[in-house]
């Protein structure tokens, strides 16, 4: 599984901590999500994406993500 979640939560200043304790988890399963070691269960992947205000499907995907240059190039397009 892949994930923004490292990209999301650089954008908004937060730390591996403050997330954790925002859904209830431990700072190392972050880590781990960060590093695509673990896939989050559907209802952390929900409450991640509710804490960012997000779809699931900006967050998380089953296939590589595009990098963000190019879908900031496709959108001036």
């Amino acid at each position: 599984m892949y994930n923004r979640l490292s990209v999301f939560r650089a954008e908004r200043g937060l730390s591996r901590k403050d997330i954790a304790e925002a859904v209830g988890v431990n700072p190392q399963t972050i880590g781990y999500l960060e590093r695509g070691d673990y896939a989050p269960s559907v209802e952390l992947a929900l409450k991640l994406s509710a804490l960012f205000e997000v779809a699931v499907e900006q967050l998380f995907s089953l296939k590589p993500f595009a990098p963000l240059a190019h879908s900031l190039r496709d959108q001036e397009s």
